[in-house]
C-alpha cells in the first residue's frame, strides 16, 4: 500500500503542479484585473463603466474588452462573442471604440500562441500528406476494408470490439468542435473552408491509421479493467528502450505525453460543463448550478463504476450521431433545390479568384485545415488509447477502424453543421458568428425547436466527450502510477472537480489548458510516430499481400 501511494503521489503532484503552473501563467498573460461577464453586467447595471475599447480579432468572433470605470480604474476581459458585448454596452448607453487586436495584445498570448498553432497545423498537415502518400491514398483505396473491420465480431468478453472502440473514439472526436468550431471556421474562412475540411479528413485518416496500428501492436494487458490498454505513451516507451538499448521503467517523452494528455482532458472537462450549463441557461433558463450538479452526478455514477463508461457510450453515441445526421438529412431534403448552389459556393470559394484577389485564400485554407485537424484529432494521440483496447486479429484492422472514425467525424458530422448554416439565406446570417449564427440557422430551419435541439445536441456531444476522455485517461494514469485503483479514482475525482469549476464560471484559462495539452500531446506523439511509421506501413503491405492470396 505504501509503495502504491508513493507512486500515485509523485505523479499526481507533478500533474497538479503543471495544471496550477499553466493556470497561473494563463492568468498572468491575460491581466491582473481579470473581468468576468457577471462583473461586467453588474458594473453596467450600476452605471460604473465610463467608456470602453474593444479589440476585435478579425479572424474569429473573439476579442478583448478594456473597460474604464468611473473611478479611473480599467479592467480587461477576453470576449468569446464581440457582438454580444457590443450589444451590452449599447443597451447601457456606454460609448466604446472598435479596433483591431494589437500585435502585442494579451489576447494573442492566451492559450496556445498563434505561432504555435500555426506550427502544429503545419506539422499535422505535413505528416498527413506524408502518410497518405506512403499508404497510397488508403482512405479511398481501402474504404471497403474499413467497413469490414468495424463489423468484425469480438471473440473476447474482456476486450472491446472494433465497433466499441469506434464508439469511444467517436465520442471524444464529436464534440463542441463539430458545432461551434465549424461555425467559426465557416465564419472566418467562408464556405470554401468546408472543402479543405474534407481534404484534411482524408489526410487525417491516414495519420490515424498509422498511430492506431502502432497502439494495437504495442498494447499491454490491463490487470485492473481487464482486456488490453495502450496508446502513444506505450509505443513511445518502446522506441526509447530501443534507442537506449535497455529496459526502462519510464521514458521521459512518454511521461510528458501522458501528463500532457491528462492536463488536456482536465481542460476539456471544464469547457464541457461550461458549454452545457450555458446552453441550458440560454435555451431553458435553467441556472448553471442546477445543470452542473445534474451533469456531475450523472458523470460520477458512470465513471466511478468499473465497466459503465463503455456501456453508456454504446447507447449515447449512436443516438446522438444518428439523430443529428437524420435531422440534417431532413433539412437538406427540404431545401434540396438550394443544394447545388451551396455545393457551388463550397468549391468556388475553396479556389475562388475572388478570395485570392482579396487576400482571403489563406483564411479559407487555414480555417478549413485547422478545423479538420482539431476536430478529427488525428496525430494528437487520443484515439490510439481506445484502439489499443480492442480485440483484433491484425493491428492493421484497428488502424482501418480509427481511419474510418476520422471520416465520420469530419466528412459526416462537421459537414452536417456546415450545411445547416449554408442552407440559410446569406442575408439572414450576415454579420453573425459563433453560437448566434448556429442558433439562427437552426431557428430558420426548425423554428423555436431549433434552440432546444441545439442545446440537447450540445449536451449529448459534450457529455459523451467527457466519458470518452476519462476512458483515454486510464492507460496514461496506469503508465505514470502503475496498476492501482488509487490513482485511477483520484484522477476521476479531479476530472469531476473540473466539471464543477467549469460549470460555475467561465474562465478563459480553461480553454488554455485544453489547447496547451493537445498541442504538447501532438508534438510528443509525432516524435515517435514518424520514425515508427515504417512498422505500420510494413504491416499494411503484409495485410495486402495476404489479401491477394485469399
Amino acid at each position: 500500500m505504501s509503495k502504491q501511494l508513493k507512486g500515485v503521489g509523485v505523479w499526481l503532484i507533478v500533474l497538479v503542479l503543471m495544471i496550477a503552473g499553466l493556470s497561473y501563467l494563463g492568468e498572468k498573460l491575460q491581466t491582473q484585473n481579470n473581468y468576468s461577464y457577471k462583473e461586467l453586467e453588474e458594473d453596467l447595471e450600476n452605471h460604473r463603466v465610463a467608456e470602453a475599447v474593444i479589440h476585435q480579432n478579425q479572424q474569429t468572433p473573439t476579442g478583448q474588452l478594456i473597460a474604464v470605470l468611473m473611478n479611473g480604474r480599467s479592467k480587461d476581459m477576453y470576449i468569446d462573442d464581440v457582438k454580444e458585448v457590443r450589444q451590452m454596452l449599447e443597451d447601457a448607453n456606454v460609448s466604446y471604440q472598435m479596433t483591431d487586436v494589437p500585435k502585442e495584445s494579451k489576447l494573442l498570448s492566451v492559450g496556445v500562441p498563434i505561432a504555435s498553432l500555426g506550427v502544429m497545423v503545419i506539422l499535422l498537415f505535413t505528416a498527413g500528406i506524408y502518410f497518405t502518400l506512403r499508404t497510397r491514398l488508403l482512405p479511398v483505396r481501402l474504404f471497403r476494408d474499413m467497413i469490414a473491420a468495424v463489423c468484425e465480431k469480438n471473440q473476447s468478453r474482456d476486450s472491446l470490439s472494433s465497433f466499441q472502440t469506434l464508439i469511444v473514439s467517436t465520442a471524444t472526436r464529436v464534440g463542441m468542435g463539430n458545432l461551434v468550431g465549424v461555425v467559426a471556421a465557416v465564419s472566418a474562412g467562408g464556405a470554401g473552408a468546408v472543402f479543405w475540411m474534407w481534404v484534411t479528413a482524408l489526410l487525417g485518416a491516414s495519420t490515424s491509421f498509422v498511430e492506431s496500428t502502432l497502439a494495437q501492436k504495442y498494447r499491454q494487458p490491463d490487470p485492473l479493467y481487464g482486456g488490453q490498454r495502450g496508446g502513444p505513451a506505450y509505443y513511445i516507451h518502446v522506441l526509447a528502450e530501443r534507442r537506449r538499448g535497455k529496459k526502462l521503467r519510464h521514458s521521459i517523452i512518454a511521461v510528458l505525453f501522458a501528463i500532457s494528455g491528462l492536463i488536456c482532458w482536465c481542460g476539456i472537462s471544464q469547457v464541457i460543463s461550461n458549454s452545457v450549463s450555458s446552453a441550458f441557461a440560454n435555451a431553458f433558463s435553467i441556472p448553471p448550478i442546477v445543470t452542473t450538479v445534474v451533469l456531475v452526478v450523472l458523470s460520477a455514477v458512470i465513471v466511478l463504476r468499473k465497466d459503465a463508461t463503455v456501456k453508456s457510450l454504446d447507447v449515447i453515441v449512436p443516438i446522438m450521431a444518428v439523430c443529428y445526421f437524420v435531422m440534417t438529412v431532413i433539412i437538406i431534403a427540404v431545401n434540396f433545390r438550394q443544394l447545388p448552389a451551396v455545393l457551388g459556393r463550397i468549391f468556388s470559394e475553396a479556389f475562388g479568384l475572388r478570395q485570392v484577389a482579396a487576400g482571403g485564400f489563406g483564411a479559407v485554407l487555414m480555417n478549413g485545415v485547422k478545423r479538420g485537424l482539431f476536430s478529427n484529432e488525428a496525430g494528437s494521440g487520443s484515439a490510439p488509447c481506445a484502439a489499443a483496447a480492442a480485440e483484433c486479429d491484425d493491428p492493421v484492422k484497428m488502424g482501418f477502424v480509427q481511419a474510418l472514425g476520422v471520416l465520420i467525424d469530419t466528412v459526416v458530422i462537421c459537414s452536417c453543421t456546415a450545411f445547416l448554416m449554408l442552407l440559410v439565406p446569406q442575408e439572414i446570417t450576415e454579420g453573425l458568428a459563433g453560437m448566434d449564427l448556429l442558433q439562427t440557422a437552426l431557428q430558420y430551419h426548425l423554428g423555436g425547436f431549433g434552440v432546444v435541439f441545439i442545446a440537447a445536441t450540445l449536451a449529448l456531444f459534450s457529455f459523451s466527450t467527457f466519458l470518452g476522455v476519462l476512458y483515454y485517461a486510464r492507460g496514461n494514469v496506469a503508465y505514470l502510477c502503475g496498476d492501482n485503483w488509487w490513482s485511477q479514482t483520484v484522477y476521476k475525482l479531479i476530472a469531476l472537480a473540473m466539471l464543477v469549476i467549469g460549470g460555475m464560471q467561465a474562465y478563459t484559462v480553461v480553454w488554455d489548458l485544453g489547447d496547451v495539452g493537445i498541442g504538447l500531446m501532438t508534438i510528443f506523439n509525432m516524435i515517435a510516430l514518424v520514425p515508427m511509421a515504417k512498422e505500420a506501413l510494413a504491416a499494411l503491405n503484409d495485410y495486402e499481400k495476404r489479401k491477394k492470396l485469399q
